[in-house]
């Protein structure tokens, strides 16, 4: 079983990665509609390809030099020659990863849109396909990276368990860089754009969403390529594999030997072939309500969480017999992602009360929609860290935590990697969110009929809900992450200075390292946010110019010049990336060398804590915003250009940095604290504190 295991889950990632690729031809091969269509696809594609191309570029001299630093530091014995090479291929394959997906949304925007004029379902299992070129490329690219890795360090280099997980958590730090880097400048870029394109395009001229007349258009349907596609990527990739390393670390802890560090490779591994086969259960009838196309896809993924959990039981039951009541961690994780989604969808999707009521309340201007809409995130935080609070108590006790304090947080980490373990599909009904979207821009650009604008906006107002869903899915497990992180730290201080962790909380390192850690998420939002507002100021006077320089465009007798407004955003997107992305890795080491390992101990539950509940209002808040616009714009409280629906959209303007740059971004900042913690443990221990702490 030692030898076989390994190969198993490298196999699993291989089978990922074909039924990937099958996707990504069987996509590819569809007709791309009229040239109209064709073209504004290839400008979407190329603006999106130049965008990345420039941001792995600036991204590429920062591996370089954190590449540097840490041979440096390996040198000097405070890492392991491995961390610097687990840390580049962690930012490769967590950047590879939005890459790909991105390339086939690109590719299936119009055929989306195209597919769509044949009929609904056509158009959603076109989009759902492509999602899934996104979602099995995470999980098999995470696999893929895992597995060698421990192949290598097992069986070429011969290190024992607690050696390997050590070596193998670093590299997570490079995928949660990686990750953090995608998500706020692709955040920054498609915020800017939307921001910009809607206070001129709706508000200001009246004009309708994606009409070819606005500059910003392209630049619009860009941004939903390289935030909601490949930073959506790049963060699963963390999460996903930050959950699966993160449980080994604490497998290897509480003494489970070999066996217990394999068990959450290969519940990852049976989830890629669960999720695989629930596929084939999305698919609806014609003229389908939102709730029949949020059954068809929910009906996918509790097939696969099903599926999973079964082979789970088999799996535990073989190799840990001593603990196999640890199943039900997993369980409770694998439900506790479904509940999550479940209460994202409530509070987010048009379907349900809460976003109706908050259309309503458009009726008194666009001050109550803000209010209402803030308001409703805050209430939408009580559940999840509810769902989260009861998980951790079943997965602890259930594991053995009341006899062996390491074994129960052993089975919080398998419960991370139960709600994660079907990620292929779950990733998939996320991507075909932006896909959907796109498609419904190319149908308004290309003048198709208003029967297939109908049906994406089905298909986008879905895709609203389930990028929400999505959201909450990745904040939820983030938070489960981010805890065995944290453990994970304090075993390896342990490990190096027993001496020094001394956790109460009226030690003035550990209150200062809470105080600040509960204070980086908000100054973090806040410099994303800013950002977001700075480029778009910038898109809403270029296209202000636009329409005032540009004679015949408002009349639809000229073309904008829509390349101007995607340099814009791309600039801006890459220059205000790099500050916020720069504290998540500086902050863990400034507090560990001012207050020592206590304080980071302080810092990171602080950051887990308030992070976590940040995260999801605002994601929730933007997502019902979105929604309640949409829900207007269906023909509800006078519908289209009416008063309501301009405070609708200036709701929805304010949402979308919420959900699409600081929310998303928040839950990888949480963890990528952990993650550069754990790899400058060894300096905090032998230089942390300044004498004081």
């Amino acid at each position: 079983m030692e030898n076989f295991a390994p190969i198993s889950v490298l196999l699993c990632a291989i089978i990922a990665l074909l039924f990937s690729l099958g996707n990504f031809f069987a996509v590819k091969k569809k007709p791309e509609g009229t040239e109209t269509m064709a073209k504004i696809s290839a400008k979407i594609r190329k603006g999106a390809m130049a965008y990345l191309k420039r941001q792995y570029k600036t991204v590429g001299i920062f591996f370089g030099v954190m590449f540097v630093l840490l041979m440096m530091l390996s040198f000097k014995g405070f890492l392991t020659p491995f961390v610097p090479f687990a840390f580049l291929t962690g930012g490769f394959f967590s950047g590879l990863s939005g890459f790909i997906g991105m390339k086939i949304a690109t590719y299936a925007n119009s055929r989306t849109a195209n597919a769509a004029k044949d009929g609904l379902n056509k158009g959603l299992r076109l989009a759902f396909a492509s999602g899934s070129v996104m979602g099995f490329t995470v999980v098999g690219l995470g696999l893929l990276d895992i597995s060698v890795w421990f192949i290598i360090l097992k069986f070429g280099f011969h290190l024992n368990v607690e050696d390997i997980m050590s070596a193998m958590l670093t590299f997570g730090m490079g995928a949660s860089s990686m990750a953090l880097f995608a998500r706020v400048g692709g955040g920054i870029f498609t915020k800017a754009a939307d921001v910009g394109a809607d206070l001129v395009g709706k508000v200001e001229v009246g004009i309708p969403e994606d009409d070819p007349r606005n500059p910003a258009c392209i630049a619009d349907n860009v941004g939903d390529n390289v935030g909601d596609v490949a930073g959506m990527g790049a963060d699963l990739y963390e999460s996903y594999v930050g959950s699966i390393i993160s449980c080994g670390a604490l497998a290897a802890a509480a003494g489970l030997g070999l066996n217990g560090v394999l068990v959450p490779m290969l519940i990852a591994a049976v989830g890629i072939i669960a999720s695989i086969l629930g596929t084939f259960f999305v698919k609806t009838k014609e003229n389908a309500t939102q709730k029949m196309l949020l059954s068809s896809l929910r009906r996918g993924t509790y097939v696969s969480a099903i599926l999973s959990a079964i082979a789970s039981a088999a799996l535990i039951f073989i190799l840990i017999p001593d603990n196999k009541n640890v199943f039900w961690a997993v369980v409770s994780g694998l439900i506790a992602g479904v509940l999550i989604g479940f209460f994202t969808e409530y509070y987010t999707s048009d379907t349900y009360k809460p976003t109706q009521e908050l259309s309503s309340s458009s009726q008194t201007g666009s001050a109550t929609i803000i209010i209402d809409g803030i308001s409703l995130g805050m209430i939408s935080t009580a559940l999840p860290v509810i769902i989260i609070a009861i998980s951790i108590i079943i997965s602890f006790f259930t594991a053995g935590g009341g006899k062996a304090f390491t074994s129960g947080l052993y089975g919080v980490g398998l419960s991370a990697v139960g709600m994660l373990s079907t990620l292929g599909i779950t990733l998939a009904t996320d991507a075909y969110g932006p896909v959907a979207d796109n498609a419904g821009g190319i149908a308004e650009m290309s003048g198709l009929p208003e029967y297939v604008r109908e049906r994406t906006d089905a298909l986008d107002s879905l895709g609203n809900t389930t990028a929400a869903t999505g959201k909450g899915f990745a904040i939820g497990s983030a938070a489960l992450t981010a805890l065995a992180l944290i453990v994970s730290y304090t075993d390896k201080i342990q490990t190096l200075a027993p001496d020094k962790l001394q956790l109460e909380i009226t030690n003035p390192a550990v209150l200062i390292g809470l105080l600040i850690g509960a204070m980086l998420p908000f100054l973090f939002s806040a410099m994303t946010m800013k950002a977001v507002g700075r480029a778009a100021q910038k898109i809403v006077i270029e296209v202000r110019r636009q329409f005032k320089e540009i004679q015949g465009l408002m009349e639809g007798k000229a073309e904008a010049d829509y390349e101007k407004c995607v340099d814009i955003c791309a600039k801006s997107s890459l220059k205000e990336m790099i500050l916020p992305a720069a504290l998540g890795i500086v902050a863990p080491i400034l507090v560990g060398i001012i207050l020592g390992c206590n304080g980071v101990v302080g810092m990171l539950a602080g950051a887990l804590i308030s992070g976590f509940c940040l995260a999801i209002m605002m994601a929730n808040s933007g997502g019902a915003w979105d929604n309640a616009k949409k829900y207007i714009e269906g023909g509800n409280f006078g519908g289209k250009g009416s008063e309501n629906h301009k405070a609708a959209v200036v709701g929805d303007t304010v949402g979308d940095p919420f959900k699409d740059t600081a929310g998303p971004s928040v839950n990888i900042l949480i963890k990528l604290l952990s993650m550069v913690s754990i790899v400058f443990a060894s300096l905090v221990v032998m230089f942390g504190g300044m004498g004081l702490f």
